[in-house]
């Protein structure tokens, strides 16, 4: 009786101990929202200030629903956990953020807090936002207040068991969350400093750029690829020559790229093309310089890193999963025979009888390293769904590849793009059926 109520003081004190480690791992650099201080008075200059910002993290793409009003929230975020709806950031006071203080705001950015303290979904990407200055969250909440008030009720979410509870995000948060504050390095210049805090912070670009675990936390090497979930589009590498690195890239082709999702080196399209459409076209050439410089200066990564990039398509993918190996003998001449049939019948009016592409209009395929690279997922998308660069100033009317998801089936596909990855000095390993059928049943490839 003694030893049982010896193990069951053990075993509550550990389960207080572990309470109170989250709880502080939680509370950590936590703002107080109630410390004396005035908001900072509000002028156009920060409202058009913040409304540039607001543009750099793309806050309108999740907060805006198909069909709804700007800002009003509703729109649902697929998960691999459930789907987060976004909430409204218009300033009604009682179903947006009207009566949020600065302070509130602040904490919702920099540790991921609602205005009542409950825990934030990542699917918000305060992991991001934390690295967001002040000065900048103010200029944000600015902007938002100046928006027309929307009535809109925030929908709850509809998330699994046991992820909805605030417990398992408390965890989630102890294990994987800390809040930081973007600091400059003093070996860099001011101008690449100001692109690390715009890629790292309100361009969230690790959102997408980083592989995640089977909880959904970032891991490994910063902006070293990764599939986005759901989506199944995955997102290169930034730091491999041999997915989407620029480190070799004039620093004006960066900027085109990411002003209007086409340059002489690649055109973006899937995600990507998302971003640039919604976000990138609208930042000055000041900070798209800045971007680039810090982009072209990110640590060179190994050949084995996945990622997409490319003269190019940059976000194609494919996972190790989509590989196979080329089947022997004739079966093998039969399946390559297949696949250069199918791209002298559907592609090679655009691309090229010998995949060189059209200049300024269609890319070329031969030596295309969205085209080589190890993950297929991306080229599977594009083929199946079709490819189309976004509409923005610079490239008002931009090229696209039309949908084959009706025309052909998987094993026309894997046939078709085993050649394209094996022709005209490309070097990639084949394409299984099986890896298309995941992608088109919207399955983890």
């Amino acid at each position: 009786m003694k030893k049982s109520l010896q193990l069951l003081l053990g075993a509550s004190l550990a389960l207080v101990s572990a309470t109170a480690l989250i709880w502080l791992l939680n509370t950590r650099d936590e703002v107080d929202v109630n410390a004396p201080g005035a908001d900072r008075p509000v002028s156009q200059s920060m409202v058009e200030r913040g409304a540039y910002l607001a543009r750099a993290g793309n806050c309108m793409t999740c907060h805006t629903a198909r069909g709804g009003e700007r800002y009003a929230g509703g729109r649902g975020i697929e998960t691999p956990f459930g789907t987060v709806l976004s909430p409204n950031l218009t300033p009604d006071q009682q179903t947006g953020i009207g009566s949020w203080s600065s302070a509130h705001f602040w904490r919702a950015m920099h540790n991921g807090r609602s205005k009542s303290g409950r825990l934030l979904y990542p699917a918000f990407p305060y992991t991001s936002y934390t690295q967001v200055t002040r000065e900048d969250s103010d200029a944000l909440l600015a902007f938002l207040k100046s928006l027309p008030a929307v009535s809109q009720t925030n929908q709850a979410h509809a998330l699994r068991f046991p992820y909805q509870s605030q417990a398992a995000l408390a965890l989630w948060r102890a294990l994987y969350f800390s809040p930081s504050t973007f600091k400059a390095t003093p070996a860099r210049s001011a101008e690449w400093n100001r692109g690390a805090y715009l890629v790292n912070s309100l361009g969230h670009c690790s959102a997408c750029h980083s592989a995640r675990n089977a909880l959904g936390a970032s891991e490994g090497l910063g902006l070293a690829g990764g599939l986005i979930p759901v989506q199944n589009w995955y997102a290169p590498s930034l730091l491999s020559a041999k997915e989407a690195g620029v480190a070799d890239w004039d620093r004006q082709s960066i900027v085109k790229l990411l002003k209007t999702g086409v340059s002489a080196h690649a055109s973006v399209t899937g995600p990507m093309a998302e971003v640039v459409l919604g976000s990138t076209q609208y930042l000055s050439e000041q900070d798209l310089n800045a971007m680039a410089q810090y982009l072209q200066a990110l640590p060179a990564a190994g050949a084995s890193l996945l990622a997409v990039g490319a003269p190019e398509i940059a976000v194609m993918a494919t996972s190790p999963n989509a590989q196979a190996s080329a089947a022997p003998g004739a079966k093998a001449r039969a399946f390559d025979d297949k696949g250069e049939k199918l791209y002298e019948q559907h592609c090679a009016q655009c691309h090229g009888d010998k995949g060189q592409g059209v200049a300024k209009a269609y890319p070329a395929l031969a030596g295309n390293r969205a085209v080589t690279m190890a993950q297929t997922a991306n080229l599977v998308q594009i083929v199946l769904n079709g490819g189309y660069a976004p509409a923005t100033q610079g490239n008002p009317r931009p090229y696209g590849m039309p949908p084959f998801v009706l025309v052909l089936d998987d094993s026309d596909v894997a046939a078709l793009l085993t050649h394209i990855r094996s022709a005209w000095g490309n070097q990639a390993s084949a394409v299984s059926p099986l890896a298309v059928n995941r992608i088109r049943a919207g399955q983890t490839p």
